[in-house]
C-alpha cells in the first residue's frame, strides 16, 4: 500500500511567534529546507499536502512543493513542530490506525487517505488534528519547537542530520583560488563562489543552493546552508540556514534567515531568528551574551519567559526594518512590522509589532505607510504584493493593536 505525508499546522502556532505572524509552521526554514521538507525526506515519503492557517499559506512565498493526496493508501500526518526522532521512522514504516501524541498535542498520525481527506476538507485548518479520530492514541517522547529560541538552538545539528549522507559535489561555478575544506561541501549547478571565498566544512557540512552567490572574501562555516538565490557579500557566516533570495553581509554566527532578509553592510547577527522580508541597516548589532553570562529571558505576548540559555541574540518578526547602527539587546524580540532608527542606542528589548521606534519614543507604524513600504521592498526581489499579502497584512495590524497599548 502506498504512503504518503501530510505536514500540518497546529493550534499552538503563536508559540512560535514573531516567525509565525505571517508564515505557517511548515514553511519555517530549518536546517537544510524547511521543516515540512525535512520531515517528508527524513520519513522517506512523498510530501502529498500541507495545512494550516488559510491567510498565511496564501501570502508565504515559500510554501514547499506538495504532490496532492492519491486516491487509495495510507497518510502519515505529521506536526510541522516536531523533530525527527525514532518515531517518525515507525510511524511511516506501518498501515496501521494511531494516533501518536505528547502531553495535549497531537506529534503524528497513521490514518488511511480518505480520513486524512475528509479532515482536510472540513472545519478550520487550525483544527485539522483535532479531526484526525478515529485510532488508537499511543503516548511519544518527542521533541517539539515550542519556541523561536528552541528552533535557533537545534538548528546547527539539524542542518548536520539532513546533509549525513551527502558528498561533495561542486557543480557551480567555483572560482580556482576560492579554497575548499573538509567534506561534505556542496555547491549546486547555477550557484557562484567568487575568488578568495572560503567554504569550511572541517566542522559540518556547507550547501550553497541554485542560484546563490558568494561575492570575494566570503567565508562559511558549517554545518550552514545558503538558500536558492541568496546572495553572501563578504564577511564571515557559519552555522546558519539561509532561506531564499537573503542579501547578507557582515558576520553571522548561529542564525536562522526565513528568506527575503537583507543585511547588506556589517554588523553582527548571533544566534538569533530573522523573519521574512527583514531589512537590517548598517551597522545593525546583535548582543547574544549577557554580561554576567546569565540565562537569557525574552518577552513575547507580554510574558516574559526563561529560555533556558545564554546564548540567544534576537527574535526579529516579518518587514520589521532597523536603521543604521541599531544596537539590539540580548533577547531582543522585535514584533512583525516593525521600525526601529534610533542608531546608536540600545533599542527597547520588546518592540510590539507594528512599532515606531525613534530612539526616544515608540509610537504605532501607521498601517498605510507600512503597507506602502512593504510594496516597494517586495518589487526589489521581483515580487508583487497581492491581495492576500495585503488582507494578511492588515489583519495582523489590528490583531496586535493590544500589543502597542502595553
Amino acid at each position: 500500500m502506498s504512503r504518503v505525508m501530510v505536514v500540518f499546522e497546529d493550534a499552538f502556532w503563536r508559540q512560535l511567534r514573531p516567525l509565525t505572524d505571517l508564515a505557517p509552521v511548515p514553511a519555517l526554514a530549518f536546517g537544510a529546507s524547511s521543516l515540512a521538507e525535512r520531515l517528508a525526506r527524513l520519513a522517506g515519503l512523498p510530501l502529498a499536502a500541507v495545512t494550516g492557517r488559510p491567510d498565511a499559506i496564501a501570502a508565504c512565498r515559500t510554501m514547499p512543493r506538495t504532490t496532492g493526496l492519491p486516491e487509495h493508501g495510507t497518510a502519515v500526518c505529521v506536526n510541522a513542530a516536531a523533530l525527527p526522532g525514532p518515531w517518525l521512522d515507525a510511524l511511516a514504516a506501518d498501515d496501521t490506525p494511531v494516533r501518536l501524541t505528547r502531553g495535549d498535542r497531537l506529534v503524528g498520525a497513521r490514518l488511511p487517505v480518505a480520513d486524512v481527506r475528509a479532515a482536510l476538507e472540513g472545519g478550520a485548518p487550525g483544527e485539522f488534528d483535532r479531526r484526525l479520530a478515529g485510532a488508537v492514541e499511543r503516548p511519544v517522547d518527542a521533541v517539539l519547537l515550542e519556541r523561536p529560541w528552541t528552533l535557533v538552538a537545534c538548528n546547527p545539528d539539524s542542518i548536520v542530520l539532513d546533509l549525513l549522507r551527502t558528498v561533495t559535489a561542486l557543480d557551480g561555478d567555483v572560482h580556482p583560488s576560492a579554497v575548499v575544506l573538509g567534506a561534505p561541501v556542496v555547491v549546486e549547478a547555477g550557484a557562484r563562489v567568487d575568488p578568495m571565498c572560503v567554504l569550511d566544512a572541517r566542522s559540518g557540512p556547507v550547501v550553497v543552493r541554485r542560484g546563490a552567490v558568494l561575492a570575494p572574501h566570503t567565508v562559511v562555516v558549517g554545518p550552514c546552508v545558503v538558500g536558492e538565490r541568496t546572495q553572501l557579500l563578504g564577511g564571515v557566516v557559519g552555522r546558519s540556514t539561509f532561506g531564499p533570495e537573503c542579501r547578507v553581509a557582515g558576520e553571522v554566527e548561529e542564525c536562522v534567515w526565513q528568506g527575503y532578509g537583507n543585511k547588506r553592510h556589517q554588523g553582527f547577527v548571533g544566534h538569533s531568528a530573522i523573519g521574512e522580508w527583514v531589512n537590517l541597516g548598517a551597522l545593525t548589532t546583535t548582543s547574544d551574551l549577557k554580561n554576567n553570562y546569565g540565562v537569557v529571558r525574552v518577552v513575547i505576548d507580554g510574558r516574559e519567559h526563561d529560555t533556558g540559555t545564554r546564548k540567544l541574540g534576537a527574535l526579529v518578526g516579518a518587514h520589521a526594518k532597523t536603521g543604521i547602527g541599531t544596537l539590539l539587546p540580548t533577547g531582543a524580540v522585535v514584533g512583525t512590522g516593525a521600525n526601529l532608527f534610533g542608531g546608536g542606542r540600545f533599542a527597547p528589548k520588546a518592540v510590539p509589532s507594528f512599532g515606531w521606534w525613534d530612539g526616544e519614543r515608540m509610537v504605532e507604524h501607521r498601517v498605510d505607510a507600512f503597507t506602502g513600504t512593504a510594496r516597494v521592498a517586495l518589487s526589489r526581489r521581483g515580487e508583487t504584493a497581492g491581495a492576500a499579502d495585503e488582507a494578511a497584512w492588515r489583519r495582523l495590524f489590528d490583531a496586535t493593536a493590544a500589543e502597542r497599548t502595553i
